[in-house]
């Protein structure tokens, strides 16, 4: 675990030129003293594969540290219908049209580090990476244990957040990044990267329990509600 944390924090350096080496450290440092909560969140993510619009969705979990810095890994996949046209001679000598649907899948691993924070804005950089393969295949449902060729993916996928809390316990917010690929085959590579956006809505739960209730134990306890 302390592995870990420490490859984070060096990658962590490189990306924010803004801050001195020194500052940063101390807050990573003063952050990892927090106590750490589970980062459990679902993804969508649009973005473009071949000009056509393409939702890439996934799972997330992970640990986070004070609401500033969080990572872990996860899994994510195409849910979108990418096909291409795939003309074969039938039975009867003619030339038919059967498509093949383009599906892939990957492992990820992700950090996210809040570098400017007011009572309701905040800015984040996300940073994910993965490792995972892609196919074609004749149907649309996933057949990851199918005879077609796979192929390797690897991802890396930077991006920045903006969030607006609208109330201690509910926020909107906004990702941008882009996607780049590994190029291993004649699709995988230009048509796979992309820019990558989505929109989302924030709610926690904890934070309009002490909003509500805030002479409870739990809320004396654990609380009170902040920004």
């Amino acid at each position: 675990m302390k592995c870990i944390r420490n490859s984070f924090v060096l990658l962590l350096l490189i990306l924010f030129e803004t801050k001195s080496q020194a500052q940063l450290f101390d807050t990573l440092r003063q952050l990892f003293k927090n106590k750490s909560t589970i980062d459990l969140r679902l993804e969508s993510r649009n973005s473009f594969i071949t000009n056509n619009a393409a939702l890439v969705s996934g799972i997330r979990i992970g640990v986070d540290f004070n609401r500033k810095l969080r990572f872990g890994g996860g899994a994510s996949w195409l849910d979108s219908e990418i096909k291409e046209n795939n003309f074969i001679l039938n039975e009867n000598n003619v030339l038919v049209n059967v498509p093949k649907y383009f599906k892939f899948t990957y492992i990820c691993y992700y950090a996210d580090f809040v570098f400017y924070k007011t009572q309701r804005w905040q800015l984040s950089v996300p940073i994910q990476l993965g490792t995972g393969m892609s196919w074609f295949q004749d149907n649309t449902t996933y057949d990851l244990g199918g005879p077609e060729t796979k192929y390797f993916l690897l991802l890396y996928e930077p991006g920045i957040t903006i969030q607006f809390k609208i109330f201690k316990w509910f926020g909107l917010g906004a990702d941008v990044g882009y996607r780049f690929t590994l190029k291993n085959n004649n699709y995988v590579g230009e048509k796979l990267n992309s820019p990558t956006y989505s929109f989302r809505i924030s709610f926690w739960p904890e934070q309009l329990f002490f909003e509500l209730f805030p002479k409870s134990k739990i809320s004396q306890k654990f609380g009170p509600a902040y920004w």
